[in-house]
């Protein structure tokens, strides 16, 4: 009888038999739980302890967003192709007093030039980067072991206030670059050089002799400051943001604040000099005939009608588009600075190029429209748009301004960790030139033979 019963009340019991959890089992569970954690700590520790990590496929938003985040929304996320799973970089800093000349691309032949006074305006990155760089967790003090060599120098600022002339910064540079081993070593490969205006790499007169394989960092992509050659070639070089008042890009109280939509007085803007620009001259004309859609005024940057900051970006917000036409160059500061302001840019720049464009897709928060196309159909189209839709490109904006503003390395969203993850991508295992050859036992050698470790400054360059 019993086993009758027992039948029923547990069917198939021979199939499904329970194994009675014995002290055996909680020992080795509990080694298990250990050995895992460990493993993992190692693991850890063996990525760089700075770096961002890029998330797998199920863990950022959907395809068609602006840019993609983390599910915290914290740190953007960067393709893992090229750039690798993580930041692990080692960024050498040429000091000031390490170079004969380099002192005088930095304050001028006096040596009376402010960094101070450097960091002001939209050139104002050839400052920012160097500084932030020597803060970096990336920099290292070791040439040997470095990824990358930074060289400081505010060849723009330098200029501009008359601390060094064009055949001065040409001759000061050549003077510079001869005298580090590392630059003649590599054929300057590895090097990076900032030139932060549209003029881009010109500043530098020799620069397609001396610099033709450096990485530059500059905002300007395209034919610059009225040559008809560019310095910028998208394989080795990066696109960087201007630079934007801090005032505009702080976390917490701005210059200004941006305006409802429908407390702004403007369907369009544009703040900016003629400069004798066919772009600019249309739209002044465009704003005598239509000064209720469009404000454009002729700025003055000295006397008593010169616009101050604040009052700057308070004109600047009253529009719902900001209009963004060439000048000098392609590239244009309201592009960037419309973003803080929350109004629409709107690109009038045919050869404008735009940076990170492997995580941003800027056709969803800007607009760009034909330089040749200039008038009342361009107001049409900018009406014909609802405020609903304007609302939405401003919420992305919103999201990716972010990449666009040089804050602190901490923030895990910035124009300065942006960068980081460019020039990884940059990164090379190995380096030669013309110049540089080596043996069976990977000794590197000049065209004479001599050892990389007895190389002697100044060096003969190409």
């Amino acid at each position: 009888m019993a086993t009758i019963h027992s039948s029923k009340t547990r069917p198939f019991a021979s199939h499904n038999t329970v194994t009675p959890c014995t002290r055996t089992h909680q020992i080795g569970a509990l080694a298990l739980v250990i050995i895992t954690f460990f493993l993992t700590r190692i693991f850890d520790q063996s990525l760089n302890s700075s770096s961002f990590s890029i998330p797998t496929s199920g863990q950022y938003r959907f395809k068609n967003d602006v840019v993609r985040f983390f599910d915290s929304g914290g740190s953007i996320f960067w393709p893992q192709r090229g750039y690798g799973t993580h930041l692990s970089l080692k960024i050498y800093v040429y000091d000031e007093n390490e170079i004969d000349g380099l002192k005088h691309l930095l304050y001028g032949r006096d040596g009376k030039i402010s960094p101070d006074s450097c960091v002001k305006g939209q050139w104002g990155t050839q400052v920012k980067i160097h500084r932030m760089l020597l803060q970096s967790r990336f920099r290292t003090r070791k040439k040997e072991e470095a990824d990358l060599f930074f060289v400081p120098a505010y060849p723009k600022c330098v200029r501009v206030m008359g601390g060094l002339n064009d055949k001065e910064i040409n001759q000061t540079y050549v003077k510079v670059l001869s005298q580090m081993p590392y630059f003649r070593l590599s054929g300057g490969r590895n090097h990076i050089f900032v030139f932060p205006s549209g003029a881009g790499a010109h500043l530098f007169k020799s620069w397609a002799t001396y610099l033709n394989r450096s990485i530059i960092l500059t905002p300007e992509g395209d034919r610059t400051d009225k040559r008809d050659t560019s310095a910028f070639n998208t394989w080795k070089d990066i696109i960087i943001p201007g630079n934007i008042d801090d005032g505009m890009t702080t976390h917490g109280s701005r210059i200004v604040e941006s305006l409802p939509l429908s407390k702004r007085k403007h369907l369009a803007n544009y703040f900016g000099r003629a400069q004798g620009k066919v772009g600019r001259l249309r739209l002044i004309e465009l704003s005598k005939q239509y000064p209720d859609k469009l404000e454009c005024p002729e700025l003055k940057f000295s006397g008593p009608d010169k616009l101050g900051k604040k009052e700057y970006f308070e004109h600047l917000r009253n529009a719902k588009f900001c209009l963004a036409p060439r000048g000098e160059s392609s590239w244009t500061l309201r592009f960037y600075e419309s973003f803080f302001v929350e109004c629409i840019p709107v690109i009038l720049s045919d050869q404008a190029e735009l940076p990170f464009q492997n995580v941003i897709d800027y056709s969803q928060i800007s607009i760009k429209w034909p330089s040749t196309h200039i008038g009342t159909e361009l107001l049409d189209y900018l009406e014909s748009i609802p405020d609903k839709d304007i609302e939405e490109m401003i919420a992305r904006g919103q999201k990716i301004r972010c990449l666009f503003a040089y804050t602190p390395e901490s923030d895990s969203c910035s124009a300065f960790n942006a960068i980081m993850w460019e020039l990884q991508r940059k990164v090379r295992q190995f380096h030669q030139s013309s110049e540089t050859f080596w043996l069976h036992n990977r000794t590197i050698v000049n065209r004479n033979l001599v050892e990389f470790s007895k190389w002697k400054p100044p060096m003969p360059l190409p």
